[in-house]
């Protein structure tokens, strides 16, 4: 059994001035060799330092730079380019004739051709400026490379949809795993946010439109981070996503045979996804992912489509499905 989720304390209010560094500390002091490595690499791809600096909570420093827009790319485990929300933001950019927001960098893990740096925030305003034949982009940069793979941390601003986040996680765990997979898959907790996303992002691989918007509520609570390696723990994911794909077929067959009876609702997969979780008290554990699938299948093959009732579905009306 899953071990009982903690209650979250409130956490308390700071006090005034109590963290980080006075202005005039954010400018003093040697920069570290790190930085002064990745300002080399600038000079190298063809940018310009234009500043220096410590943030002023952790006290990491930071380098403001201008770089040729062809040296940074995206991450290659963000989440996929929206075409409107791109053109939307080069219109606006262009009626205002600005580029006001510096995407932050790293250097690349594996420079390829003219790409030196990689931004896990900036595909939109990287693509933005390329359809306004921008030459340079501003980029925060700093030294430590873990920062590519805190895509879901650092968008905070437009919230992702489960696909998108999923997508993401999966992508970040199977690069992760390149490069440390002897490292259990717990310790990426920051980076991954949530141990689901990894299997629902391995369903989303294999089917695009798979609806793991009405299966991540179930699966939350109970497909915890593994402690094992990473690369052992995305085969046990990969198992436990062909479970859910075929219990996703299942459902979708139970939807057309309410289909057939005249049910017709936004709401109607996630009905039937709720109606197959197991019963959970207040307080009570929940079941491992393994117990959880084993009940989900039992359910599912047991579900009788003709025996639900307009109130039901009527009284179960939540969030629909994206």
């Amino acid at each position: 059994m899953a071990p009982a989720r903690k209650k979250k304390t409130r956490r308390k209010k700071a006090e005034p001035k109590s963290a980080g560094l006075a202005p005039q500390e954010m400018a003093g002091g040697a920069p570290p060799a790190e930085l002064r490595e990745l300002e080399r690499a600038v000079a190298a791809a063809g940018g310009e330092v234009l500043a220096r600096y410590r943030d002023p909570l952790g006290g990491r420093w930071l380098a403001l730079a201008a770089l040729p827009l062809a040296s940074v790319a995206p991450t290659p485990f963000q989440r996929d380019l929206s075409e409107p929300h791109a053109k939307r933001l080069a219109d606006v950019m262009e009626r205002v004739g600005s580029f006001l927001d510096p995407v932050i960098a790293v250097a690349a893990a594996e420079p390829a051709g003219e790409v030196r740096f990689w931004t896990p925030n900036g595909r939109h305003r990287l693509d933005a400026l390329a359809r306004l034949g921008a030459r340079s982009a501003t980029a925060l940069l700093s030294p430590d490379p873990s920062l590519a793979y805190r895509i879901l941390a650092l968008n905070t601003e437009k919230a992702h949809n489960t696909r998108e986040r999923s997508l993401e996680a999966v992508r970040m765990a199977k690069g992760l795993a390149q490069v440390e997979g002897d490292r259990h898959e717990s310790g990426f907790a920051l980076e991954l946010e949530d141990g689901s996303l990894v299997t629902l992002g391995l369903c989303y691989e294999e089917r695009p439109r798979f609806a793991g918007g009405a299966w991540a509520p179930t699966l939350r609570a109970s497909d915890a981070f593994l402690d094992e390696p990473l690369a052992k723990a995305l085969r046990v994911r990969g198992r436990r996503a062909e479970r859910l794909l075929a219990l996703d077929d299942r459902v979708a067959e139970i939807l057309q045979a309410l289909r057939k009876r005249g049910f017709e609702s936004p709401y109607l997969r996630n009905f039937v996804v709720a109606r197959l979780r197991p019963f959970r008290p207040r307080g009570k554990p929940a079941p491992d992912a393994e117990a959880l699938l084993d009940h989900l299948e039992r359910a599912a093959e047991r579900f009788d489509p003709g025996k639900v009732r307009g109130d039901q579905l009527a009284k179960s009306a939540g969030a629909a499905e994206e």
